[in-house]
This record gives structure tokens, sequence and C-alpha cells, in this order.
């Protein structure tokens, strides 16, 4: 728990220096920016920043590493890249709010949601909407690039050029994995209709892994473990680790998406339901309705104007199939076959301990 207390401190001081800087850099543009560059500042304020605990312990899989040290050399590295796997998820959060359409994110406006706030207080001319969704998408970008450097920077500081090298190739798989995998998300609620449920199954797990499983676990690991010089054998450790504990995470994600806890996910419960998303446990569900029940239940999902009797209706039925209890059972599983994924890894045994308590707390989403 200290070790994770320290670790946040030291992201977010890494993360407040950065932006600082980067500020700094840009007065020169004037002082039309500061709400845009304000917004930047406030979506990495907090948070549980797991995905850069997994990095960090991914590090300290292969080679130790203490928190304890001045946050330069090799420690320095190590936070460059956990921070950079902060913002990468920042600009994939505010991108992911464009295309969902959604109000809020960790309890405030969603980013294009403030701006369009900003447009109707300055009275500025022009659609107020378009506005709203240009300025987030520009401002996801930014934070993508303020990533890039911030990962390039820990290779660039990574005597082992070997691993350097191994480190910015998972980087740069990673983030063609999330965008075609949001990609193929968009297509799903798109299609006239569902698909038989083998396929269905295959499609919506796919969008699961690629979209958020393997970014939010798998990838800082072998980040982290490649900066350590990784080898071989360890890195597919860590990738036969994470892959089922970032299934895990989703899955618990998707269940939060459709029953809440806003405090949890930052957005209202339900909100996978009114954007129409066909996740594992959608897809589930409606496999256990009667025909005409489907109908109904494949109308009402993804109508943004439901009301909250129609919602609740979409949640009963849900709940009421054997849909929960099977993705509880998933979950389980693959927290499961992560813990057995570690049983003879060559990898440190006290962090094997910390990747398995921290698996657990992914899975059930608490800090």
């Amino acid at each position: 728990m200290q070790e994770t207390t320290r670790l946040a401190g030291l992201i977010q001081e890494r993360l407040d220096d950065t932006i600082s800087q980067h500020v700094s850099e840009l007065e020169q543009l004037g002082p039309d920016p500061e709400p845009f560059l304000a917004e930047a500042r406030a979506y990495l304020a907090g948070g549980k920043r797991m995905r850069a605990q997994f990095a960090v312990l991914g590090y300290q899989a292969v080679q130790p590493l203490s928190l304890d040290d001045a946050p330069e050399g090799e420690l320095g590295a190590v936070l460059d890249a956990a921070c950079a796997l902060e913002l990468f998820h920042a600009a994939a959060l505010i991108h992911d709010d464009v295309i969902d359409r959604s109000d809020t994110r960790r309890g405030r406006p969603a980013a294009h949601r403030f701006f369009e706030t900003l447009h109707q207080e300055r009275s500025w001319r022009g659609n107020t909407s378009h506005f709203g969704v240009a300025a987030a998408i520009l401002l996801g970008d930014l934070l993508q690039s303020w990533a890039d450097e911030l990962l390039q920077r820990a290779c660039d500081s990574t005597p082992n050029r070997a691993a350097a090298s191994a480190a910015r190739a998972h980087f740069n798989r990673m983030r063609s994995e999330v965008a075609v995998g949001q990609y193929l998300d968009v297509v799903e609620e798109q299609r006239a209709e569902f698909a038989e449920k083998r396929e269905q199954l295959e499609r919506s797990t796919r969008v699961l892994v690629y979209k958020s499983a393997k970014y939010s676990v798998e990838a800082p690991l072998l980040i982290g473990g490649a900066l350590a010089g990784a080898t071989a054998a360890q890195e597919q450790a860590l990738s036969e680790f994470g892959l089922p504990v970032g299934v895990a995470f989703q899955l618990r994600d998707d269940l939060l998406g459709v029953f809440g806890d806003a405090e949890l996910t930052g957005k209202p419960a339900g909100d996978d339901l009114l954007e129409g998303k066909r996740t594992v446990l959608v897809t589930l569900a409606r496999e256990s309705l009667p025909a005409t029940q489907r109908l109904i239940f494949d109308e009402l999902l993804g109508d943004p104007s439901l009301d909250d009797e129609q919602l609740g209706m979409l949640q009963l039925t849900i709940r009421s199939s054997n849909a929960v209890t099977q993705v509880e059972q998933m979950i389980s599983r693959n927290v499961e076959r992560a813990e057995a994924a570690l049983d003879f890894a060559p990898l440190d045994a006290g962090v094997r301990e910390r990747l398995v308590q921290l698996a657990h707390k992914a899975a059930r989403r608490i800090a």
C-alpha cells in the first residue's frame, strides 16, 4: 500500500512537471490556449494509475527497482514510460467520449462538453457542438503527442538499446491495436442486426481485447518489462498473466457500464445501453430471451432517447437472465488463469505476489 501511494505521488508529480513545461513552452501563443491546456491538466489529475502500476511491476518483475531512489536515471526512465501510459489513457478516454457522445467522465463534464460550455459562455459564433468535438479531438491528439515524447525519453535514457527498442515496439503496437479495436467497436454498433451467438461473442470479445484489455494490463507490463531487459520467456510470462487480467478488468467494466457505480466508471449507470454497446454481457443476455422479447430488447438497445423506465427495463432484463452470473464466472476464470501463469514464471517471486494482488483489485475495480 505504501509503495502504491509513493508511486501515485511520483506519477502525479512527473505529470504535473511535464504539463507545466509544455505550458511554459506554449506561452508565446498568447492567452487563448489557456482553457485548452487547463483541461489537459484536469484530465491528468488523480486516478488509480493502474496502468502505471503494472508498468512499474513489469520492470520490477525482471530486475529490482526502488521507488525510494531519486526520480532520475533508471527510475526516471520507468516513471517516464508509466506517465506516457497515463497520458495515452487520458487521450483515449477523451476520444472515446467523443465517439460515444458521453456527457460525463470521472464525475465532471466530458472534454467535448466542457468545450461546448466554453463556446456558449464566450458567445462565439458557429456551431457549439462542432467546436466541442473539434477541441476535444485536438486535446486528445495533444496528449498522445506528449505521451509519445515521454516514451521516447524513457527509451533514450535506457542504456540497453535492445531493451529500449523492444519497449518502443510494444508501445507502437499498443497504439495501433487500440485504434483498430475502437473502430471495431464503432462498427459493431452500426450493424443492422446481431450475428449468430457464437460469431457475436467472438466479435464482442475481439473488441474487448483490442480496445481495452491489452492496453490496460498486458501492454504496460510488457513495456515495463522490456525496459528492464526482459527475456523472451519473461515477456511471455508477463503476457500470459496480463491478457486475462485485462479481460477480467474489461468484463467488470461492462457490468459497471450497465448497472453503475458512477464513482468507479465516471459515467452514469446504463450508459453502455444508451450507446448500444454489444458487449459480451449484452450478447449473453439477449440469447436467453424469447424471440419476441429479444426483438424489443434489440429495438431499445442503443436508443439515446430512452427514459428511466425503459432503461430500467433493459437493466432488469439483463439482471434476470443468467448473463451476469456467466460474466462473473468469466472474470473469476480469467483471474485464475492469470495466477496460474505466474506459478513457474521466471519473474521475481515477491513481485509475483504483488501482481496477483493488483490483478484482484483490477478485476473488482477497487483502489
